[in-house]
């Protein structure tokens, strides 16, 4: 899953705030769309390794994912500073990366039966589709019901988090996660990030002021990428079972 700690700061910064950045959303979306459109040339580039030299893909996964992890905190910390100039290629790197760690999913989807390219397309809609309707929800919440809910995604989003983390620690001893409760596992991955897509329309302009366009757009970018990895996982595990 990618790095989801921006959307919990973004909370913990935001508690009792008024809006500060009623414009940063807008100022942010196409540097969001920018980074969707990198992230997709990393992931052509890591299919592009798997199928010509599938030896290096692995070694040069692992160094991405590092360097990925790396350029996050770099990134989010230059970004929060409104320190754009800079912090504008540092994103653009990060989503770069962040597409070629994906390569290896997609390239699972694109191998499973009943997955392939239009459960890829179909990801990528459902995407869409959360957008038009988080924006809708998320922008015309109450401040009452708009941090109950953040407070109720925070406390999902982390234990989620656990979640995956022990699913990671088991699949490196060999033990794997059984196909229903992988299927449990990404479904609610989905139903969560969907969630944090209505957060974010209400959390982000109380958290950055409009000049912070880059970090509203680092947030949004990582909501929208875990929402399509965890799309993507819930197809393969349906279509993948056995």
């Amino acid at each position: 899953m990618s790095n989801s700690s921006n959307f919990l700061n973004d909370i913990r910064e935001a508690k009792g705030q008024l809006v500060v950045g009623p414009n940063v959303i807008p100022n942010a979306l196409p540097y969001v769309g920018g980074g969707l459109v990198l992230t997709a040339l990393g992931t052509y580039g890591g299919l592009t390794v798997i199928q010509t030299n599938p030896g290096i893909f692995m070694p040069s996964f692992i160094v991405a994912l590092i360097a990925e992890l790396v350029l996050f905190f770099i990134a989010r910390g230059v970004a929060e500073k409104a320190n754009n100039s800079t912090a504008l290629p540092l994103l653009a790197t990060y989503s770069l990366l962040s597409g070629y760690t994906l390569s290896g999913l997609v390239y699972v989807a694109l191998g499973t039966e009943g997955v392939g390219m239009q459960g890829i397309a179909f990801a990528a809609l459902g995407c869409g589709v959360a957008f038009v309707f988080a924006r809708q929800i998320g922008s015309n919440l109450s401040e009452q019901d708009g941090l109950a809910l953040t407070q109720t995604i925070q406390m999902a989003l982390v234990a989620f988090l656990v979640v995956i983390l022990a699913q990671v620690i088991f699949s490196l001893f060999g033990v794997y996660t059984p196909n229903w409760l992988e299927i449990a596992i990404s479904g609610f991955g989905v139903f969560l990030f969907c969630g944090v897509a209505v957060v974010d329309f209400f959390i982000l302009p109380r958290t950055y002021r409009d000049e912070q366009y880059l970090s509203a757009a680092l947030s949004m970018y990582l909501t929208y990428i875990n929402l399509f990895v965890f799309i993507l996982r819930l197809l393969i595990a349906i279509f993948g079972r056995d």
